[in-house]
């Protein structure tokens, strides 16, 4: 403990998050450094929603138990150390069925989280307008419908008929089934409104070339989005900082196009939330250039522009045309091998030049390495930019000669 000049202990500030361990099955083909890094990313979504990681718990399976997720030991294991260590959440790295819930509530002394429900309170702490608030409302109690018996323990049925005989009534659960029922009808005739005025704000657009950011979350595209448009989008270094699209009018030389900053893709994304964020997505749909912007010194980023590429598929946007940025060549490491080792190098032995002439060959999309934090490469990429959204105008509209 610190002391002052006194002498006097001085009381250090307590940290008041809650305290959580993770916990994932290793599948028996999983590699453990990908289970390793799939946790980290837990981890960061924990850290997100102020929730403090004390340790990870793991277990080889050939998959999860369908009861309970883990082996019957290692739940017992978890138990005993979260009573002991006074823990206030457990999370588990996949979207557990509502029967395990049900069954892993019974054996744990502590709230427990999936990996579904904490992105959901993510989302939900960080919407800001009533849009993007609504959506995140609607993919809360889809998830919530299946689940609600495990959160009421007064399931007494209610009287019905009249006088004191009569019929046993509704149920309280099927009470508040019919209530989240309602709720989500009436969310989703919200949002349908709310999509047709978008689709006729997107309409009046004009003829305006429109560019979208999209890529993994916290890669740096709301920082890029900033950098280019010269405009003030929230950014920070936290998962989902963006939810709400951001569109900016953006003029090079003489040149104008719509850019437009969307929220981050994320491995294993609720459907949900896919669903309930379709108008937020749409901008990406009816974008005619996509500038997928990937976070270079993360050491698993090709598996993080496959889960952009394959999300991409999913919601019908796979055969746009693709601009590959680079970001963060400010933070890449790597391991430099000695000159007697024979072993073939690996992926974490490529210097920042063997990646850039890997990917500049085996890349079928142009591709840019940049920083946007130190303005590295800036240049070059508005250049790009512009080729590509000029050819695009000129293709769309061959007798518009204001370019020229």
């Amino acid at each position: 403990m610190a002391k002052n000049k006194e002498n006097t202990p001085i009381e250090e500030p307590q940290d008041l998050r809650e305290r959580a361990v993770v916990v994932a099955v290793i599948r028996d083909s999983q590699p453990i450094e990908q289970v390793e890094e799939f946790l980290g990313e837990l981890e960061f979504l924990a850290e997100t929603a102020d929730i403090v990681t004390v340790r990870r718990f793991t277990q080889r399976l050939p998959q999860p138990s369908s009861r309970i997720y883990v082996g019957p030991g290692k739940l017992d294991e978890i138990a005993a150390y979260c009573a002991e260590n006074e823990i206030d959440v457990v999370i588990f790295d996949d979207e557990l069925s509502p029967s395990q819930t049900r069954n892993i509530e019974k054996v744990m002394p502590c709230r427990i989280l999936d990996r579904t429900r904490l992105i959901l309170d993510i989302f939900m702490s960080r919407a800001r307008t009533a849009y993007a608030k609504t959506q995140v409302q609607l993919a809360q109690y889809e998830y919530m419908l299946p689940r609600l018996a495990g959160m009421w323990t007064h399931l007494e049925r209610q009287r019905g008929g009249t006088g004191t005989r009569g019929g046993a009534g509704e149920r309280e659960i099927e009470t508040d089934r019919r209530i989240v029922r309602n709720r989500i009808s009436k969310l989703k005739e919200e949002l349908s409104k709310i999509d047709r005025q978008m689709a006729v704000q997107r309409s009046n657009r004009g003829s305006m070339v429109r560019v979208a950011l999209v890529g993994y979350t916290n890669v740096g595209k709301s920082t890029l989005m900033n950098l280019v448009s010269k405009s003030e989008v929230f950014a920070e270094n936290k998962l989902f900082a963006t939810l709400d699209t951001t569109v900016r009018k953006v003029v090079f030389d003489n040149l104008p196009f719509l850019l437009s900053d969307t929220v981050g893709f994320i491995r294993k994304l609720p459907t949900q939330l896919i669903e309930s964020f379709k108008s937020t997505l749409d901008e990406v749909r009816e974008a005619d250039l996509l500038v997928h912007v990937v976070d270079i010194s993360h050491p698993n980023f090709e598996e993080q522009i496959d889960v952009v590429k394959q999300t991409l598929q999913d919601i019908g946007a796979g055969d746009k045309p693709v601009y590959l940025v680079f970001n963060k060549i400010d933070a890449y490491t790597y391991e430099k091998k000695d000159e007697d080792d024979l072993t073939p190098a690996t992926r974490k032995n490529l210097s920042l030049e063997d990646l850039k002439q890997s990917w500049i060959a085996k890349a079928n999309t142009p591709c840019i390495f940049i920083s946007a934090v130190e303005r590295m490469n800036i240049e070059k990429l508005r250049g790009d930019l512009y080729g590509m959204v000029r050819e695009i105008h000129a293709g769309r509209y061959p007798f518009n000669n204001f370019l020229y």
